[in-house]
Parts: structure tokens; C-alpha cells; sequence
């Protein structure tokens, strides 16, 4: 008699081996290979790259699967630099404070943060490197950088979008982060590491955006490292991603900090401050209702 198993029966005098190598394949990976006493990322042995390669060179071997440039490392390492913490006012960052002022261990406190970088907080660099990715797509379609730009623009206006990712930031009228990431950039595109094609589409379309405007809106933090990851040949979600890795580490930071600063149920504001309430105003409970 044939053995019922969920989804699937066992063919008559399959072996325990036979079952144990599907069981072996239902889970496939190039990622690592362990096998006791051995550990190797990439087919690499951990004991050789531990104390020869660091710690951001292990990021991209893990995500794209070879070891980067030093080259290529920095720029990555720049990126990541620049998008370590914005503040205690920051969503993510004052969510993971709040979270430990309630009691909850540095876990906890960080996997709160980290699940508010989402579409609007942390996804506008994943957008930003599919709005680049958009217009190279319509450059190839024949025309001029800018005329691809202003194209993929107005697309976006006729579908309703007012707000583009990557462009304008509510408390830098210019971010700081954007000029020196942007020389680091021209200077990896003069030394052949990058092409400098994205750089050129990010800048045609800040000049799109900003066509007849009398105030500028210019690149922000998010459209400078979408420039970055898409030269380095980034998938979007692969941007978001190193993103989430690189403010996890303000997360953390701001965690260990107010957990030495102590405080118990601290809220968004002090209660002193208080709120804005806009409901009826006070009033009796009706002693009779209508049945």
C-alpha cells in the first residue's frame, strides 16, 4: 500500500534515501554551504574572508554574488553612509525609542522601526531607481535625454502623481548629503568604475521637474543613492533593501541610546504639549434612545 503523504504518494518501494534527497532539494541556494565545520558565502570559506574582506564587501558578495572592486565598495560604502539616520523625528527612529520606553528588548524595538520603512518612509529610493530606470527605458525608444525625461514625467502627471521620489525634502531646502555624493559619483564615472549614465537621467529629470518653477525642488538624499545603486546595477527592491540595512543601524543606535536614558511610555510628544482633538463637543448621554 502506497503511504499518503501531504500532496504526494510514495511510489512503491521508494527508498529512505530517494525521500530524504527531496527533502535535501526543497530548500536551494547559492547563497552559502555549511556542512560541519565548514562555512563558505559564495564558495568562499569563512575563515579566509573573515580579516580580509569588510563588512560592506560582504554585503554585495551576499546580495550580488561576487566580492566588489574596492572601487565599486566605496561607492557602495558612501551610500550607505549617507543613510544611517535622519533623527529622533523620523518615523522609524522614533518608533523604535517609543517601542523601548514600553519595554521591549533591542529586537523587538529595532523590527518595530525597521516594519514602518515602507512605500512613503523607505520606499522612495526603490521608486526613485525605477522612475531612472523608466527613462533610460523611453531613451532607448530614440529621442534626447531630456526629452525622455520630460516624457516619463508627464506620464506620471497624466496618472495623477504630484509628488516625485527622490526630488524635494520637507526639512532640507537643499540636502546636505546630495553634493558630495554626487562628486563621488563623477569621480567613480571619470575613473571608468561607473558609466555616469544615471547620474546624466538623474539630473534631466531634476531639470524636468523643475522647468518654469520659481522655486527649485532639487535631488534629494533618496534620488542621490538611487543614482548610485543604479549604476552599480542595483535591482530597485535590491535598493530598498541596502537602505533598510544602512538606517537599521540608526535604528539600533537610537535604541541602545534610550534604553540608557531609560523613560517609561514615552508617546510622540511630552503630555504637556497634548493633542488636537476635533470631535463634538461635550455633551450628556441621551437617558432615553430610540428602540
Amino acid at each position: 500500500m502506497n503511504e499518503r503523504r501531504e500532496g504526494r504518494e510514495t511510489a512503491p518501494g521508494e527508498s529512505p534515501e530517494a525521500l530524504v534527497d527531496e527533502a535535501r532539494q526543497w530548500w536551494q541556494t547559492d547563497i552559502i554551504d555549511i556542512s560541519p565545520g565548514e562555512i563558505a558565502l559564495r564558495g568562499y570559506p569563512i575563515q579566509e574572508l573573515i580579516g580580509n574582506v569588510g563588512f560592506v564587501d560582504t554585503i554585495w558578495l551576499m546580495v550580488r554574488g561576487e566580492l566588489p572592486t574596492r572601487a565599486q565598495a566605496a561607492l557602495f560604502e558612501a551610500a550607505l553612509v549617507a543613510s544611517v539616520d535622519h533623527g529622533p523625528q523620523a518615523p522609524s527612529i522614533a518608533i523604535a525609542r517609543m517601542a523601548t520606553t514600553c519595554g521591549s528588548p533591542v529586537n523587538s524595538a529595532m523590527a518595530s522601526g525597521i516594519n514602518v520603512l515602507d512605500d512613503i518612509h523607505g520606499g522612495p529610493g526603490q521608486q526613485c531607481m525605477e522612475l531612472y530606470l523608466e527613462v533610460e527605458a523611453e531613451l532607448a525608444r530614440g529621442g534626447d535625454l531630456d526629452e525622455a525625461a520630460r516624457t516619463v514625467l508627464q506620464r506620471h502627471r497624466d496618472a495623477g502623481v504630484r509628488y516625485f521620489p527622490g526630488f524635494g525634502h520637507r526639512f532640507h531646502p537643499l540636502d546636505p548629503r546630495k553634493e558630495p555624493l554626487l562628486s563621488l559619483v563623477d569621480e567613480a564615472a571619470a575613473n571608468g568604475v561607473v558609466d555616469g549614465r544615471f547620474a546624466a537621467i538623474g539630473q534631466a529629470v531634476e531639470d524636468a521637474i523643475n522647468e518654469g518653477k520659481a522655486k527649485p525642488i532639487p535631488m534629494n538624499v533618496d534620488g542621490v543613492t538611487a543614482v548610485i545603486y543604479c549604476e552599480l546595477g542595483f535591482t530597485p527592491e535590491l535598493g530598498r533593501g541596502v537602505f533598510i540595512l544602512a538606517r537599521s543601524v540608526g535604528i539600533l543606535a537610537h535604541t541602545i541610546e534610550q534604553m540608557r536614558q531609560g523613560g517609561r511610555i514615552k508617546g510622540p510628544v511630552p503630555k504637556s504639549i497634548g493633542y488636537t482633538y476635533t470631535g463634538p463637543a461635550h455633551r450628556p448621554v441621551p437617558l432615553e434612545r430610540e428602540q
